[in-house]
C-alpha cells in the first residue's frame, strides 16, 4: 500500500498522524521534544504567535538529527547545509502563555538531495493537537549549490535515535 507524505495530498494531517503511531508493523523512527510557552513566545493576548511553530519545528528537526548522530555544526564544517525549501503548517488550536508542548518529528520523504519532516505539535497534558505541518530541506554545499545525500546520512535520517 502506498501512502503519499506529500503536504499538499489529500488526508496529509491523517498522513501525519499515522506515521506517529504504532502499526501493526511497528514504530516509524521519530524524535520527541518539550517546550515550555514563555511570555516572550506569545502575543499580547497570551496565544503562541503563530510563527513561532516554525522555530519550534527547527529545533524539533536538530534535535531528530543530533539523536542520530548528525551534528548540524559538524556538517556545516564539512560543507553540508540544509536550507528549508518548503513548509508547510496547519494550525488546530491554540497554544497560550504557561503551556507546555509535545513535538514529534518524523523523516517520511527522502530523495536524492532533500529529506521531508513531518511535526505534530500537542499540549502535553491533554494530548490536544495544536499544529501539524511539514518541512522539505534540501541539502546544498552552503554556498546555494545543491548536492546529493550521502548513503551514511540516508541512513541516518531513516534509522531510529542512536543510545547515549
Amino acid at each position: 500500500m502506498f501512502i503519499n507524505h506529500s503536504p499538499s495530498a489529500p488526508g496529509f494531517a491523517r498522513s501525519l498522524r499515522f506515521l506517529l503511531l504504532p502499526s501493526a508493523i511497528g514504530y516509524q523512527p521519530f524524535a520527541r521534544m518539550e517546550i515550555r510557552i514563555y511570555y516572550e513566545d506569545t502575543d499580547c493576548g497570551g496565544v503562541v504567535y503563530y510563527a513561532n511553530y516554525l522555530k519550534y519545528f527547527e529545533r524539533a528537526r536538530t534535535q531528530y538529527l543530533e539523536e542520530r548522530g548528525l551534528s548540524v555544526a559538524g556538517l556545516m564544517k564539512e560543507g553540508t547545509v540544509f536550507v528549508v525549501v518548503h513548509a508547510e503548517l496547519d494550525y488546530r488550536s491554540s497554544a497560550r502563555y504557561g503551556d507546555t508542548l509535545v513535538i514529534e518529528t518524523v523523516v517520511s520523504d527522502v530523495t536524492a538531495a532533500s529529506f521531508t519532516c513531518l511535526h505534530m505539535i500537542r499540549e502535553r497534558e491533554s494530548r490536544r493537537v495544536i499544529v501539524e505541518g511539514s518541512a522539505r530541506l534540501a541539502a546544498t554545499d552552503g554556498k546555494g549549490k545543491v548536492q546529493r545525500l550521502d548513503k551514511a546520512m540516508v541512513a541516518a535520517l531513516q534509522s531510529g535515535a542512536r543510545s547515549a
